[in-house]
Order: C-alpha cells, then structure tokens, then sequence
C-alpha cells in the first residue's frame, strides 16, 4: 500500500478538512520532536474518520488556525491513545487547551480490563488482531523530505484508531461504563496538565522535606530559575541545570566559584556560563532560610495503617476483578494511603468512583477505626 502525501498548503488543508468536516469523531496523533527544545516542536498531525486519513505537515502550512478551529470543534470527539503527551504538544502549538470531548483509548482499555498503561501496538493486537510495525519511533521527524516508511508508520498510527475507538465505544457502551469514560478525559482539558509554571517548578522535587529551611528555599529558587531559564532559551531544564546537581548546590550552599567547582555533578562550562547567578540564588536561599515554611513531616504509619493499607488494596483488586476493570484505575496504592493516613479522600469521594469503590473503601475504615 503506498503511503498518502501530506498536506503542505493551505488549498489543501482546506480541501482536506473539507473531506473530513462530516464526521461526528476523528481518530488524532502528532509526531513531534522535543530532545534538544524545551517545547515540542509539532512536525505532523495525523487525523483519520472512518471514510478519510489525512497526514498533515505543519513545517510546511503557513496558517494552521483553520486546522484548530476544526479540531476545537465540541461537536466532534477527538480519539487519541495515552493523549496526556499529544495534548499537550498540541496546546503549545496552537496556544491553548484542546476542546473535548475526548476519547482516550488507553483509559477505555483500562476501564475494560486491560493494564493500565497499555501500548498502544499491544491494544490493537488484542482488540483488534493487527500487528503494528514499530521501526520509526525515535525517527526525526523535523527533516524533510519524510521517507515513504515515515509515511506509512504515521498513517497506520492514527489509521487503526478509527476500528479501534469504534469497538472499544461498543464495548463501553455494553458495560455501562461511558460516563466513566468522559469523566475521566475531561481532567485532560485542564491547561495545569500541559505546563509548569516556574514559581511551581520546585513540585517536581523530591525529598525536599529532608533538607533544612535555608536549603529547600535554596532548591525552590533554583527550580524557579531553571525553569525560567529554560522556557526563555528553549532549552531542556536539565540542559540548564540538572536535577543531581540542583540538588547538590541546595544541599552545599557553596559560597564561591571555588566551591562551585567543588560540586561533582556539575559540569565546569556551566561554573563559568551560570556561576554568578547561581552564587546569587544561594545567597538569596539563605536569606530566605528563615522565612521558609515548616516542612510536616507525617509520622511513619503503625502496623495497624499498614495493615489497613493492605486491607483495602485487597478489596480494590477483588472489586476491579469482578468489575472487569484495571485495579490501578480504581483506586492507586496511594489513593488508599491518603485515605488511611490522613483520611484525604481526593478522587475516591466523586464521580463514578464514588459509587463503584469510594463509599465502599470509607465505610471500611470507619468500621476499623
């Protein structure tokens, strides 16, 4: 089967749209580049119906608005496969959240048995029978001309998501499991799942409660830095600094180039790129020692949380057994800790959760405590 051109015009993104616009879904997937950028660069948006594929090259498109006011649509599902990653590939190129309704084909596997995070090669073999070959996924998708195999792997990507959405909404549909379905997709239209604001970067941080008040505000502010840093240069963060080194320097609090130098994990030409400004992070981290927020550390659980833990996990799999559903999507391992330990009850308390595991899971543990 040849391989089908992509749409390098704006005739043709019009004519192409035009084919497509009857659809009441589209099957969607982007191939992108990101390993030397901090944003995605989005190199081919790859959209199929059951009637039309259309692969389209926004290298070469002078205006893609007309592309977003299509996809933006709410009349029409958008059906992707793990979508987190395109959507948020999407929301840079065109400057904004996605609209739904989306279809995430992995969480409808998920809510119909299968693991949680599921491939989607592995999805199609077992709902559909199909066999996925799999020898582009680290191509370049910037360079152009793309080969007739680029070509060809980036239609099926998106092709076999048309049968694939259609027996998996059946299937749904049979196990009265749609809405869950919606309710899920919907938190992907939040704009917080599609950024880092660097005020909040020192999130992605962990063990900061183990470090003392002038060494958190220190990393905190670091954090803030490099993402700026980053976002401005468009560079990946750990280009700009990496995460050990980050970690070393709010833990060392060095107070000169020397004692820069001194830092194992980070290289000499960022020393001499980014010394000064990093000596002035440490020095304003240590002023704001004092300002820094205790850190609660929770106490380590007793044998009877443990035991509880246990307990409910055991309830959580046994229901998703019956249910026919992947436990993980039910209730994590640490929604069930939130619960016992500090008696958060965050997804479990709304939305279909509620009804199938959540009040379940409470009245448990009132009844053990």
């Amino acid at each position: 089967m040849q391989a089908i051109q992509p749409v390098t015009t704006s005739a043709e993104l019009l004519h192409a749209l035009d084919r497509l616009t009857d659809a009441d879904f589209v099957a969607l997937d982007t191939e992108f580049m990101r390993e030397s950028t901090y944003f995605p660069k989005l190199c081919l948006v790859q959209i199929a119906t059951p009637a039309h594929c259309t692969l389209i090259d926004p290298l070469a498109l002078p205006d893609l608005q007309p592309l977003w006011n299509f996809l933006n649509d709410r009349a029409r599902t958008k059906v992707l496969h793990a979508a987190r990653q395109d959507l948020e590939v999407l929301s840079v190129a065109m400057s904004g959240v996605l609209n739904g309704p989306i279809f995430d084909t992995q969480i409808a596997a998920a809510l119909l048995g299968q693991p949680a995070q599921i491939g989607y090669g592995a999805l199609v073999a077992a709902r559909l029978g199909q066999q996925l070959e799999k020898g582009h996924t680290r191509t370049d998708w910037s360079r152009r001309p793309l080969s007739p195999e680029q070509l060809q792997y980036a239609e099926d990507d998106v092709r076999y998501l048309v049968p694939l959405y259609l027996n998996l909404r059946d299937a749904l549909e049979e196990a009265g499991r749609t809405q869950w379905l919606f309710e899920e997709t919907r938190e992907l239209e939040h704009p917080s799942l599609h950024r880092t604001e660097p005020e909040a970067a020192w999130k992605r941080l962990k063990g900061l409660d183990r470090l003392r008040p002038d060494q958190r505000a220190t990393a905190k502010l670091l954090a803030h830095w490099r993402e700026e840093t980053a976002i401005k240069h468009d560079k990946p963060r750990g280009w700009i600094l990496a995460d050990d080194a980050l970690r070393e320097i709010a833990e060392r609090l060095p107070g000169s180039t020397q004692d820069l130098e001194n830092v194992r994990t980070l290289p000499g030409g960022v020393v001499r790129r980014r010394g000064e400004e990093l000596l002035a992070l440490v020095t304003k981290g240590r002023e704001q020692g004092d300002s820094e927020p205790a850190m609660s550390i929770p106490p380590r659980p007793d044998p009877q949380q443990l035991a509880l833990v246990t307990k409910l996990m055991n309830i959580t799999r046994t229901t998703a057994e019956e249910l026919k559903v992947s436990p993980e999507l039910l209730a994590t391992r640490r929604d069930v800790e939130q619960l016992v330990f500090s008696r958060r009850t965050d997804r479990l308390s709304s939305g279909w959760r509620k009804d199938v595991i959540g009040d379940r899971l409470i009245a448990k543990l009132q009844d053990a405590t």
